[in-house]
């Protein structure tokens, strides 16, 4: 462990406050708002940041604190490394502190028990920070709506606010140093960062996006392009991939040159990163392109409006850091919200930017849900076949400048169980424009809850009954997925029941990444209205989620088997069993196979009994 003290003028300190920020370079230049708003109010106290040592310094010279003592991240990479004996040495030789403020969510158990033997090492009588369920050792505490409530600047705002300290929000700080790095020109200089860091390679942008960027920049903007980064970025991939001669300053400045550099740049184009909040620190305007990241908690803070969010904004994103989860650090394989981003958006918010326009990013579209249950955080609609219908009816007549795809899950308690261990199924879920109650378990449960659901309306029934009304309505209909042939033969019984319905398109395909780009050029050009996939669960909604802000149709849902069965391969249970809820069991016999997938059923019986007798 490394000790730097910054020598400020000897005072008579009476109280002493250890700030915890085990975060990385963003983290900490996020807390920067907060160290200074307690400095103010509290002049006489002494403060002391324990951080972790390739982040401190962005704080060299800002006299924030006054003694910063540092970690080793390979050190303390792991929530149980602080168990050690050697580290709690460490940390009990960091002296007697009156208070500890905790600028962290405590997300982990194992991880929560780090901060709880911070504060018994420092002998802190007082400690501050946020409780969402773990903070058992806190003395005061603020309520964690979870990541994206608040933005994390302004949490760590409202945490100093308890000692006195304006929670008013204000700008980043960070350590900046002149240099001639730049030469001086009457063009515009645009600075480049194609990285974000080793902690999630799927926050970063493509290089050919960000040298086509450059390069049209620098030929339609007369810009003068400088490249920054680290050797682990991808700058030098861009560099290597453009047309034209940027300024390389690629792994050749500390943390305070480059904090300088972007300060005289009139624009940074980066990702979700470090350099980003460093960025947006020294009032350089900020373009940030985000995909699985959460920009509502860890957008560039700059509360003057000089930053720009780009995002594609599909149904999964974001999937890490959302409401109290960690989620997928790493993203999906597909990566398809950063693909959607496109050089063209991004170029014309540079443009505009340079010009001195304010670039106005509209926020993605809510749906308005129906009346609905939660069952194990889940949301059921309360809905019947016909209500679907009209829904429906609404949304193929929707005016153009309205219009756009919407969502529709089958949800069962299959589904409900598989949400529980996977963040990114249940985020979707949460935000589908709809969730029917496809199985009788759900009716079951609602009544048990007092809240009896109408009806249920499955993905294997609604089909046929879609497909009637769409042969009187003019609906086009899109069969994706299931087998090769099957969706086919479906579409041709389908025609045969209902005379005038449209198939604007069948294709079996898969839900891989390599697949997806073709898949919905098919589905677009055949001027669909409603979209059926057949791929298995979770896969087919999860790919639906991705792809809904570039399908062009009006409503897209998955049906699960519905394909085989309208085709005649797979029977469907008989009408007294579907009566009474033994689908799954008449399944079962035909595929045993299955028999692993159904122990989720008496799983979801025993949750929601325990959730109800909790609650």
């Amino acid at each position: 462990m490394n000790y730097l003290t910054v020598n400020y003028p000897k005072k008579t300190m009476r109280e002493r406050t250890l700030i915890v920020q085990l975060g990385d370079i963003g983290d900490l230049v996020l807390t920067t708002p907060a160290l200074e708003a307690l400095r103010e109010a509290r002049p006489d106290a002494h403060l002391t940041l324990l951080a972790m040592s390739h982040t401190v310094p962005v704080l060299a010279g800002t006299q924030l604190v006054d003694e910063i003592v540092t970690l080793d991240r390979q050190q303390f990479n792991n929530s149980t490394a602080i168990l050690k004996p050697a580290n709690l040495r460490r940390l009990a030789a960091i002296g007697h502190h009156d208070t500890v403020i905790y600028c962290h969510h405590f997300t982990l158990k194992a991880g929560t028990l780090k901060f709880a033997l911070i504060a018994w090492a420092v002998r802190a009588r007082r400690r501050i920070g946020l409780e969402n369920g773990n903070g058992w050792f806190l003395t005061d505490r603020l309520p964690d709506g979870g990541f994206g409530a608040r933005h994390q600047a302004q949490y760590w705002l409202d945490l100093v606010g308890l000692l006195g300290a304006d929670s008013r929000p204000r700008p980043a700080i960070t350590c900046r140093e002149d240099d001639d790095l730049i030469p001086p020109t009457s063009r515009p200089t645009v600075i480049i960062h194609a990285g974000s860091g080793g902690y999630s390679r799927a926050r970063r942008w493509d290089p050919a996006s960000f040298a086509t960027v450059a390069d049209t920049l620098a030929q339609q903007a007369n810009a003068q392009i400088v490249l920054v980064g680290g050797k682990d970025d991808d700058s030098a991939e861009v560099k290597r991939l453009m047309q034209t001669s940027p300024i390389d300053l690629i792994n050749q400045t500390s943390l305070p040159q480059l904090a300088g550099v972007i300060a005289k740049a009139d624009l940074f184009i980066g990702a979700d990163s470090g350099v980003t909040h460093v960025a947006a620190a020294v009032g350089t305007p900020v373009i940030a392109i985000f995909g699985p990241s959460n920009a509502e908690a860890y957008g560039p803070w700059t509360p003057d409006s000089r930053s720009v969010v780009l995002s594609s904004h599909p149904e999964c994103s974001p999937c890490s850091y959302v409401d109290h989860h960690i989620g997928l650090r790493e993203g999906c394989p597909a990566r398809t919200c950063m693909r959607m981003v496109t050089p063209p958006s991004v170029i014309a918010a540079a443009k505009a930017m340079l010009n001195g326009e304010t670039v106005t990013v509209p926020a993605p579209p809510r749906p308005a849900r129906p009346p609905h249950l939660r069952i194990l955080d889940i949301p059921v609609d309360a809905i019947t076949y016909d209500q679907w219908l009209d829904l429906i009816a609404r949304w193929c007549a929707e005016p153009a400048e309205l219009e756009r795809p919407h969502h529709v899950c089958t949800v069962n308690p299959e589904f409900i169980m598989m949400a529980q261990r996977d963040p990114n199924f249940s985020h979707i879920l949460q935000r589908a424009d709809l969730c029917v109650p496809d199985g009788v378990g759900l009716l079951y449960a609602s009544r048990y809850l007092g809240q009896p659901l109408p009806q249920r309306v499955t993905g294997s029934d609604g089909l046929p009954i879609i497909a009637e009304r769409a042969a009187r309505e003019g609906w086009r209909l899109f069969l994706l997925g299931a087998a090769p042939g099957v969706a086919e033969q479906a579409a041709a019984e389908l025609q045969r029941r209902y005379p005038g319905l449209q198939i604007a398109g069948t294709y079996s395909g898969n839900p891989t990444p390599e697949e997806e780009d073709e898949i919905v050029e098919h589905v677009n050009a055949s001027s669909a209205h409603l979209l059926f996939v057949a791929y298995g669960a979770p896969a087919r909604d999860k790919w639906i989620a991705r792809n809904l802000p570039r399908l062009q149709v009006n409503m897209a849902m998955g049906v699960g088997g519905a394909f085989d069965f309208i085709a005649g391969l797979v029977p469907r249970a008989p009408l007294w069993m579907q009566r009474f809820g033994l689908e799954w069991l008449y399944r079962l016999y035909l595929q045993p196979w299955r028999i692993k997938r159904m122990t989720r059923l008496p799983r979801f019986v025993f949750a929601v009994l325990l959730r109800h007798s909790r609650s």
